[in-house]
């Protein structure tokens, strides 16, 4: 069972998310909060496997809040997914930096909802396909080359550890990933433990971007 906290300032908005998620079978809201501060302690007392996140919330917002639950030195980590409109790019850039699993748009469709709760609870993270090339372009545009650069990467990096980042930042799941390669799941895993510090990065989310500010891979031309 995955279990999940609901953090929105809007009534409606924890309301309806916590109906749609506890009517599937293998998903439980344990916690609903309607700030920042609240979700954080949610969080610390309720170890869940996910937190969905407002971006904008009274008090501490969802990037506070995203640093406080996926920083390595925090009490608790929790995988976080977070909730989105296309008018708050800055505010997904910051969450991005913060260490966030995934971002959705709030109108996105209700299945495309419950999928990501479950892609941010198994460590694939997931951003919302009408979000990607947006994200991804303004981010190149606004954010240069991260401390490890580029060219640093063929030392940095195994030949696996490339492709797997490459791969990744097609979009492929670890089981897609593990196809392609026709390795194990675990060995995929291990790869991405061993390849994200080398990369400064704490998430598969930060390790794509990462490689499209390096220009590993390029963003497509939309036109």
């Amino acid at each position: 069972m995955i279990r999940v906290i609901v953090a929105d300032d809007q009534f409606l908005v924890r309301a309806g998310l916590k109906t749609l998620l506890d009517a599937e079978t293998d998903i439980e809201v344990v916690g609903v909060a309607s700030d920042g501060d609240e979700a954080v302690s949610l969080a610390r007392d309720l170890r869940p496997d996910v937190a969905c996140v407002d971006i904008r919330m009274p008090g501490r917002d969802g990037i506070s809040v995203t640093r406080e639950l996926c920083g390595s030195d925090g009490p608790v980590q929790v995988p976080v997914l977070i909730l989105t409109t296309f008018d708050l790019d800055d505010y997904v850039f910051g969450a991005l930096e913060a260490g966030a699993s995934g971002f959705l748009l709030k109108d996105a469709p209700p299945e495309q909802i419950t999928q990501a709760v479950r892609q941010v609870a198994s460590g694939r993270g997931t951003l919302d396909a009408a979000l990607t090339r947006r994200v991804i372009r303004e981010f190149v545009d606004r954010r240069r080359l991260q401390p490890v650069t580029g060219s640093r990467a063929d030392e940095l990096l195994t030949s696996r550890e490339r492709e797997i980042l490459l791969l990744l930042a097609e979009g492929m799941s670890n089981e897609e990933i593990a196809g392609e390669l026709t390795i194990e799941v675990s060995t995929v895993k291990s790869h991405l433990a061993r390849m994200l510090p080398k990369l400064g990065v704490r998430s598969r989310l930060q390790a794509v971007v990462w490689a499209y500010q390096n220009r590993i891979v390029t963003v497509p031309d939309e036109r």
